[in-house]
């Protein structure tokens, strides 16, 4: 499983690339907003220091809610760098897009992702990525993990390369079972990634190396 990291901030995406797991970066406009990009000249610049800090796939979020509107400004986006895959909102204008971009070699992630249907009109229409989004299907009292186990068995049963991405990866435990229910990429915050590192025993055991090595070395 890949792993993408969930924000536009450069230091965590640093941390995270320095920890070696790095595979991509997903972003989105609340999330540059919070980093205090505005204007758009400093959002493209933005996406290429994000590019040039990671090896893959940087996920860039259309503003646009219009087909015309979404083609510009995904071809300025897929101009910024060779490692910018277009993000599209699941809208009847979004999949048209993400058909486009599609047929032209460009990269797209089909985000906001609630339903295995729209999982299904995104892998139709070509979609490089599509980002159900477990955390918030959680949070009104849906099952997120049961939505990837759908759309796998639909993806796996026509051989869709349309790769799950799960999105709103909210804690550790969201990464492992979607590892364990074979979604192909998951995105989250790089606490998340850390509590991976994390158990008791690990702690434990190490403290008695160090404390018999001491014992052993005085």
């Amino acid at each position: 499983m890949k792993f993408f990291i969930d924000t536009a901030n450069l230091a965590q995406i640093k941390e995270a690339q320095a920890l070696g797991v790095l595979d991509g970066v997903t972003t989105n406009p609340s999330l540059m907003a919070k980093e205090g990009i505005t204007g758009k000249n400093n959002i493209l610049k933005h996406y290429v220091d994000i590019c040039n800090l990671v090896e893959g796939d940087v996920s860039a979020e259309v503003n646009a809610l219009d087909y015309d509107g979404m083609i510009k400004e995904g071809e300025e986006l897929a101009e910024l760098h060779d490692q910018i895959v277009v993000k599209l909102p699941m809208t009847k204008e979004g999949v048209m897009a993400a058909k486009y971009f599609s047929d032209k070699g460009i990269k797209t992630n089909v985000t906001l992702v609630f339903s295995v249907g729209q999982a299904l009109l995104a892998a139709k229409a070509g979609a490089t990525y599509v980002s159900p989004f477990i955390g918030r299907l959680d949070d009104v009292s849906t099952d997120g993990l049961n939505l990837i186990e759908e759309i796998r068995l639909i993806y796996d049963n026509y051989g869709y390369e349309t790769q799950i991405l799960a999105a709103s990866v909210r804690h550790t435990m969201h990464i492992v079972n979607c590892a364990k229910i074979g979604a192909d990429v998951m995105t989250g915050p790089l606490s998340a990634i850390y509590g991976l590192l994390k158990h008791p025993l690990t702690d434990i055991g190490l403290a008695q190396f160090v404390a018999d090595f001491e014992k052993g070395n005085k």
